[in-house]
């Protein structure tokens, strides 16, 4: 938001009325009373650690079902005759093995007797599918131990079977991928996060294939952004993890996310003493002396004002900009730099089918989908849930999409789906899969076979125009970290835990929502000296190849001198 808007938004912030204030200070003592405002992944996680602390922690969450952006939704009413509601999704479920918050909390969470962490599955195969019949592309996924000698000939394993890319295409993307992770990191920051992708990967400069390929398509799937927005020090660094880890490049959940995370994960939490309050929509902050003296909550339709010790907001940016009124900017100036940053949409479609269709045994991404497709076929995922048993007994697969473009037309109607009504939205979707999918006298996804289709709830038709979208994905545009914050604020008892707090992973993630969780506890402990006494949250680097710091040390000395990198 620019300062127009942003002078706006000021101008129309909602007061709030007070209300005589709710909570003691309880059987915890004071000083450990933690009020955490949003319920999704980043909410869950901060609940998890300060509840291990022995913290008196109540969390406040906007929707019915907990879990926020990570979360199953029942598709309503359609389970009959005893059956359950057949079981949709926000959207993209992508575990990679760098992944190492999340999963961490996953291997602290019971499931039976064994661990949540236990219901990770492994992708062994990625496919990409293209339009005007042209074949597949199918790529099995594999880690690979990176070395210098190796980039070039792992991303030519990667992408060999792309006919459409050419030798020289390939190894000047493999170039490009060997300069970034033998890049400093002061280089990272001080150049490739002013620069976009586009630029960095010099897409202009070859095929409408390689942009294709290695500019639009890793960007639109892999963070849902312009690859001409989107800065190359981000998507450079996950690809690099993807590259290097040598952990699994793609894992999925054996169930229903709700089932087999989410709902394990609540009843856990709340066997801890964790108070959930759903239905709690946040509705302003009032200040005092510097500090948050409540927060306005209405829960259930009633107004009630809030009060603890801490307040960790786990918000999403859009949630909590318009709380940021006149007296917490004035506490905490820095937060204004929240207007300055970008969010896309990328939500998800559910498409039922009296059949299993497979596909591949991971992520399909549709290349040449105007509104940036991707799917998984869930069933093969699923071995112990019968889909029978779901809805009206006669589906027997999912497909579940991810639509990561918006903004450009589609193929049916000439708009994007910004401006499409829901079955609009719906259709398009089965017009660009079936396009790419379907191949001269074979046929992979007959629109015929479809039971029923669910869409995204996050997105909210009103009349006969386009969705808004309440759950937007924040996009790390060029020159967006300096505007991101830390999970510790200025005000002493403000905390953020939200996918757009600066974090390691440095991506609107699961993984960046517990990461920043972790960071909000660790900061809760260390301004109040309660590190002394309590074991901090385990936090962890990203690891790069050893092989790689030479060049990285080398680097550096040439950043200093004011020299480009040696690739360059």
């Amino acid at each position: 938001m620019r300062r127009r808007n942003f002078l706006t938004a000021l101008a129309g912030a909602a007061s709030v009325p007070l209300l005589p204030a709710t909570g003691e200070a309880g059987i915890f003592g004071p000083g450990k009373r933690v009020a955490i405002l949003g319920g999704g992944v980043g909410g869950m996680s901060a609940a998890h650690e300060l509840a291990e602390r022995d913290f008196d922690v109540t969390v406040y969450e906007r929707q019915t079902i907990p879990g926020g952006k990570a979360r199953s939704v029942g598709v309503p009413g359609s389970g009959t005759g005893g059956r359950r509601d057949l079981p949709g999704e926000h959207g993209f479920r992508f575990f990679p093995g760098f992944y190492k918050h999340v999963t961490d909390t996953m291997k602290r969470i019971p499931y039976g007797s064994r661990k949540v962490f236990d219901n990770l599955v492994e992708a062994s195969a990625l496919s990409m599918s293209l339009a005007e019949g042209r074949p597949d592309i199918v790529v099995p996924l594999a880690s690979f131990p990176i070395g210098l000698d190796d980039v070039v000939a792992a991303i030519q394993l990667l992408l060999g079977p792309l006919p459409q890319l050419t030798v020289q295409e390939i190894t000047h993307f493999a170039t490009r991928m060997l300069q970034f992770m033998t890049s400093c990191d002061d280089r990272r920051y001080g150049e490739y996060e002013f620069q976009s992708w586009w630029e960095f990967v010099d897409a202009t400069d070859y095929s409408e294939e390689y942009r294709k390929f290695l500019a639009i398509g890793l960007t639109r799937n892999l963070v849902a952004a312009r690859a001409e927005e989107v800065n190359a020090r981000t998507v450079g660094l996950i690809l690099t993890q993807l590259l290097a880890s040598g952990q699994p490049l793609d894992r999925l959940l054996n169930g229903p996310t709700n089932d087999v995370w989410i709902d394990p994960w609540l009843s856990y939490l709340q066997g801890k003493g964790v108070t959930y309050h759903k239905n709690a929509m946040v509705e302003g902050i009032t200040m005092s002396g510097g500090r948050i003296a409540s927060v306005a909550v209405r829960i259930n339709g009633t107004l009630q004002n809030i009060t603890a010790d801490h307040y960790v907001f786990a918000l999403p940016l859009e949630r909590l900009l318009p709380l940021l009124n006149p007296n917490v900017l004035a506490a905490d100036p820095s937060l204004a730099d929240l207007y300055q940053m970008s969010t896309s949409w990328m939500n998800g479609i559910q498409l039922y089918l009296d059949r299993d269709v497979p596909i591949v045994r991971g992520h399909t991404i549709y290349l040449d989908s105007p509104w940036a497709l991707t799917s998984v076929s869930q069933a093969q995922f699923w071995p112990n849930f019968n889909l029978a048993s779901f809805g009206n007994g006669n589906v027997r697969g999912i497909l579940s999409i991810d639509i990561s473009n918006f903004d450009k037309p589609g193929i049916l109607y000439g708009k994007p789906a910004r401006e499409c009504t829901k079955q609009e939205i719906y259709n398009e979707v089965v017009a660009q899969l079936t396009t790419s999918l379907n191949q001269a006298g074979t046929t992979v996804l007959d629109p015929s076979w479809i039971v029923t289709w669910f869409l995204d709830p996050s997105l909210v038709f009103t009349g006969s125009g386009g969705p808004t979208n309440q759950e937007a994905l924040l996009i790390n545009t060029a020159g967006s970290w300096q505007y991101r914050p830390d999970a510790r604020t200025a005000i002493p008892n403000m905390f953020l835990a939200a996918d757009f707090v600066k974090t390691n992973v440095d991506l609107a993630t699961m993984e960046g929502a517990n990461e920043a969780a972790r960071m909000a506890t660790n900061a809760i402990l260390d301004r109040n000296l309660l590190w002394v006494f309590t074991p901090r949250c385990r936090m962890w680097q990203l690891e790069e190849p050893a092989v790689m710091w030479p060049g990285k040390a080398n680097d550096q000395l040439r950043w200093e001198l004011g020299l480009p990198h040696i690739l360059q």
